[in-house]
């Protein structure tokens, strides 16, 4: 493990549409959506402690669930979790942990990447990770995973790669591509030099605060205000002031479509992103009849393909349905199409409005 490798994990969003298992209160990162005992977060930490040493993974949080950080990762201390004021998207979150790196250590070179993804081969992400952290160690690169597509996802970022420039297995990237229509998707998945861009980026800090400083001019004009500040007692503060007053942006919008070092590794460590609860039916064992049951006391007839979860002392019965989510948390039980499962953020604003906030 290299002393400059340092990682920092995303888990500040609310994961709306895995509601209503995902609430505010107590968001998917912090639930055991997998059912193997752990939360999304305690995952993704464990995954990553193949790359570098728990005192230098660091998490990017909303500041109300820095508690709940800290009794998922006991190993971390208060100043390895970035406390958010406002949800600005990744762009600001991205500079911000640059920021505070480099503070820390001149020469940090870093993995940024989601808490709640899902990885099937955990020894084959460690050798992509950590093939990409040499080449960003030894290159002014912007390097970002890309997974190769098997169906044409509309819901996916995509990334264009240039075949004939690589060395290494590390590709040139010509361009980003944000969630395109179906045409289009298909159009990029016969084309084979498409990946979807799995959020997952590496680069040295230094590298990545001259792409803000050149192609995000206000976000690093602002965070850069607080230098003196990172990492001591007046880092809360500031950020409490300044990082609400940076622009809502995702950080490819920001930087990763004007830069022009980035590079990509084409990868294959089975990869799914676990936004909706179609992604965990997809990727959870199923019986013969194509259920995935996330529950200790279920009677069903003549259920196909329906993803049923529910409390380990309710007894739920289910019959003559096909294709369906069946989600029962208690005190909020939802119903709905699996080829809808995209509604259920709105449902979810409906629900809070109508009923108040302690449903959402």
């Amino acid at each position: 493990m290299n002393e400059h490798t340092y990682v920092a994990i995303m888990a500040g969003g609310v994961g709306s549409r895995f509601w209503p298992a995902s609430r505010e209160a107590k968001p998917k990162q912090f639930l055991d959506i997998t059912g193997d005992g752990r939360s999304l977060l305690r995952i993704t930490f464990e995954r990553f402690l193949k790359v570098t040493s728990a005192d230098k993974i660091f998490i990017v949080t909303n500041g109300k669930y820095q508690q709940q950080v800290l009794e998922h990762l006991p190993e971390i201390t208060e100043n390895q979790i970035l406390c958010e004021p406002s949800r600005n998207n990744t762009g600001p979150c991205v500079a911000y942990t640059a920021f505070k790196l480099r503070a820390i250590d001149p020469e940090a070179n870093m993995v940024i990447a989601p808490s709640d993804a899902l990885i099937m081969n955990e020894m084959l992400f460690a050798d992509n990770i950590n093939k990409a952290l040499k080449y960003t160690a030894e290159n002014d690169a912007l390097l970002t995973l890309g997974i190769a597509p098997d169906e044409p996802h509309t819901g996916y970022g995509y990334i264009q790669f240039l075949g004939e420039g690589g060395a290494d297995g590390i590709y040139p990237v010509q361009r980003f591509t944000e969630k395109p229509d179906l045409k289009d998707a298909k159009s990029f998945l016969k084309s084979g030099d498409y990946l979807w861009n799995a959020g997952i980026f590496v680069w040295r800090a230094e590298t990545v605060l001259k792409a803000y400083e050149q192609h995000a001019e206000e976000i690093y004009a602002l965070l850069s205000q607080g230098m003196s500040c990172y990492n001591t007692d007046k880092e809360q503060g500031f950020i409490d002031e300044f990082y609400p007053q940076t622009p809502s942006i995702s950080v490819d919008y920001a930087i990763m479509e004007s830069a022009k070092n980035i590079f990509t590794i084409p990868a294959q460590f089975g990869w799914s992103d676990l936004g909706a609860w179609g992604a965990l039916y997809g990727e959870s064992p199923k019986d013969d009849a194509g259920n995935v049951i996330h529950a200790e006391k279920v009677v069903i007839d003549d259920v196909h393909n329906t993803y049923i979860r529910g409390p380990k002392d309710k007894l739920i019965v289910v019959g003559g349905v096909d294709d369906l989510l069946v989600i029962d948390e208690g005190d909020v039980l939802v119903i709905y199409p699996r080829s809808r499962e995209q509604e259920i953020k709105q449902l979810r604003s409906r629900a809070g409005e109508k009923f108040g906030e302690r449903y959402v």
